[in-house]
C-alpha cells in the first residue's frame, strides 16, 4: 500500500469520528511511521500558515517542496490540510502527540521541523509568528536551542548565516573535528538514512537543501582555515 494510500485511509478515520491525536497514536510503529510523519508535516504546517493570519495559495501548494504528490493523491493530502486547518484542537497537542511517537528519535523531529521551515519559506516571507510557531514545536519535541538555532541558519533567510553554526560547531574547533561534524551531517543528510528513521520516500528532496547548507559551510571554513 502506498505513503497515500494509507493517508487517505487515514482521512476516512477521520471523517468517522477519530481524531487526528488518536491517529497519531494509531500510527506509531513502523512502517506506519512514515504514513504518520506526512500527516504531521500536513498537520502542523496546516496550523502554522494561519501563525501569520492568513492562509496563501502559495502555503497551500508549499507541500509539494516537501512531498512529491501524485495528481491523483491531491485531494487525500488537501483533506488532511483543510482537517487540520478547522480542527480547534491546539497545535501544541499535535506536536506532544508526534513527540511521543518518535521518542528519542530527535533526528527524525529535526527532520519534521525542516519541513515546516520549507512551508513558511514558500510565500516568500518567513514570519515571526511562524519562527515563533517553529520554536515553540521545537520545544516541544526536546529538541535544544542551540540544534534549533542551527536548523534555523541552515533554511531562514534572516537568520545569521554562520557557517559554523551551520555544522553545530565552535569557531576554535580544530579543523579535523569540523571535517568529522561535516561528514557526520552529510551521513545522516542520505536518503536511506532519512528513510530508516521514518521519513517517507516521497519525503527525502528534504535532504536536498539540508546537504547544499552543510557543504557550502564546510566549503566557506575549509578555504578559509586555508
Amino acid at each position: 500500500m502506498s505513503l497515500w494510500s494509507r493517508i487517505a485511509d487515514a482521512v476516512a478515520a477521520l471523517t468517522k469520528g477519530e481524531s487526528l491525536t488518536q491517529v497519531f497514536e494509531r500510527l506509531s510503529t513502523p512502517p506506519e511511521r512514515r504514513t504518520a510523519f506526512a500527516i504531521a508535516v500536513i498537520a502542523l504546517g496546516a496550523k502554522m500558515a494561519k501563525a501569520d493570519g492568513r492562509v496563501t495559495r502559495d502555503e497551500v501548494t508549499a507541500f509539494r517542496e516537501v512531498f512529491y504528490i501524485p495528481r491523483e493523491a491531491e485531494a487525500q493530502a488537501a483533506r488532511v490540510f483543510d482537517y487540520a486547518r478547522q480542527d480547534v484542537t491546539g497545535f501544541e497537542a499535535y506536536a506532544r502527540s508526534i513527540a511521543r511517537m518518535f521518542g528519542r528519535n530527535k533526528t527524525a523531529l529535526e527532520d519534521l521541523l525542516e519541513g515546516l521551515f520549507f512551508i513558511a519559506l514558500a510565500d516568500g516571507e518567513y514570519h515571526p509568528k511562524e519562527d515563533d510557531f517553529i520554536h515553540r514545536v521545537s520545544g516541544i519535541f526536546g529538541i535544544s536551542e542551540k540544534r534549533f538555532r542551527i536548523l534555523r541558519s541552515r533554511f531562514a533567510p534572516n537568520a545569521p548565516r554562520d557557517a559554523y553554526q551551520v555544522l553545530g560547531v565552535d569557531p576554535d574547533t580544530p579543523l579535523d573535528d569540523i571535517r568529522k561534524a561535516w561528514k557526520r551531517a552529510v551521513r545522516e543528510t542520505h536518503p536511506d538514512r532519512m528513510i530508516a528513521r521514518g521519513v517517507p520516500e516521497e519525503a527525502v528532496t528534504l535532504a536536498t537543501r539540508k546537504l547544499v547548507a552543510v557543504n557550502r559551510a564546510w566549503q566557506e571554513i575549509s578555504q578559509g582555515r586555508a
